[in-house]
């Protein structure tokens, strides 16, 4: 898997959080969403502030994640880098593929909107003289990189386009300009704070996401629902830093793996963007007694979809079911998986890990090499029980239900 950028960009006093983005045209006739419950005391994990992170609140200057949220699309080429498809065609490449997926993973409490203007902006200069570049910033002192471009980008638009209307801003490149994903992978989404551009509109630019290239392999187009998570507040869980260990998370979720096959959000995502009911999701706090819960598994719109076991005040075990699915194919071990959070680590250093049932195995889905097989394996299945050594928190599958759900027994950490 090529690595994405998500980093921290600093404009002035304000953050700003790097990642990918793509969305797609609704359904006209679909109902309003439904309304989700984010998380509360005493299974909602302080942390990071400044930037995307797993802490149970996201902070102001991110896009909302549930309902309406409306994403304008946008389409550039440049001098040495024409266009040579229509961008209807290049707007294709992604909707409405990834509302769909979201409409999907969100249990319908997303209902994303992609707005275009279809036309493509020709931007002033050659590619070279913006110098994109992996990591590239938003720096409002120089005359290249990013800052740059939505400078020329807002002034071609700012009088046709009310910025005011939009929470989400898609910038698409002409598929040919740069590199390809295969070579190296620069779309970026700048996310949070004010970067300091504001529109004639008075809003700032921002929660803004540049797609380049063609992404590989099957369902393509979850680049942007990566993306855009990163918007939301969602931060990188493959290692950023170029780390050669193992991942993290592997193909569990898609902000480790977006590429190959698709793959559902995990359900401590899925309560921190609010798509989980407050029914759906069970605390078990420090020093109470076992308790059996039964999970539905990730495809099913009802019922428990995880237990939140707290080990501190940043930190938590998470306990979830999965089978295979529409948006998780690849599914190979259907049971529970277990993960660690931990809300004060910053993205791309690890903020989320899968515990692995069976380490060391090889995995059991070796069909795409965009999936790193290790853990596609890493479910716990009845008959077995995960101990944490630090918190003495315990997680036992007891047994699986002929309707497809697990019964568990949760012991609460001790210290």
């Amino acid at each position: 898997m090529m690595q994405k950028i998500s980093a921290a960009l600093a404009a002035g006093a304000a953050t700003a959080a790097a990642a990918i983005a793509l969305g797609s045209p609704p359904n006209a006739a679909a109902k309003p969403p439904e309304v989700g419950t984010q998380p509360t005391r005493p299974c909602a994990l302080r942390g990071i502030q400044n930037n995307v992170a797993e802490a149970s609140s996201t902070p102001t200057g991110y896009a909302r994640s549930h309902g309406t949220v409306k994403a304008l699309t946008l389409f550039i080429d440049f001098p040495d880098a024409r266009a040579e498809i229509s961008p209807a065609a290049r707007f294709a490449e992604f909707f409405p593929a990834a509302t769909d997926y979201f409409r999907a993973s969100s249990y319908g409490k997303l209902d994303y909107r992609p707005k275009p203007l279809l036309k493509w902006i020709r931007m002033a200069r050659p590619l070279a003289a913006y110098r994109i570049t992996r990591g590239g910033t938003f720096d409002p002192a120089s005359d290249t990189g990013y800052h740059a471009l939505s400078r020329e980008i807002v002034r071609a638009v700012d009088r046709s386009v009310d910025f005011r209307d939009y929470d989400i801003i898609n910038v698409l490149a002409a598929p040919d300009a740069g590199p390809p994903a295969t070579r190296t992978v620069l779309s970026v989404t700048f996310s949070g704070g004010d970067m300091g551009l504001r529109t004639a509109d008075g809003v700032p630019f921002r929660n803004a996401s540049f797609i380049w290239s063609r992404q590989t392999g099957d369902s393509a187009f979850r680049v942007l629902n990566h993306e855009n998570a990163h918007s939301f507040g969602l931060p990188d869980l493959y290692y950023t830093e170029g780390r050669s260990s193992s991942p993290a998370v592997g193909h569990w979720d898609p902000m480790d793996e977006d590429w190959g096959p698709t793959n559902d959000f995990l359900g401590w995502h899925k309560w921190k963007l609010g798509w989980l009911s407050a029914g759906q999701v069970r605390c078990a706090p420090r020093h109470g007694t076992p308790t059996e819960h039964v999970l539905t598994p990730t495809p099913a719109r009802g019922g428990t979809k995880i237990v939140v076991i707290p080990t501190s005040p940043r930190t938590a075990l998470v306990v979830e079911a999965r089978t295979r699915g529409p948006l998780d194919p690849s599914v190979c071990r259907p049971g529970v998986l277990v993960y660690r959070v931990a809300a004060h680590v910053a993205s791309g250093r690890g903020p989320l890990r899968v515990v692995d049932a069976t380490p060391h195995s090889g995995g059991c889905f070796a069909k795409d090499k965009y999936v790193n097989a290790e853990l596609t394996d890493a479910t716990f299945r009845p008959g077995t029980t995960y101990s944490d050594p630090k918190s003495g928190a315990a997680v036992s599958v007891l047994t699986e239900n002929p309707d497809g759900t697990y019964r568990i027994r949760v012991t609460p950490a001790r210290t």
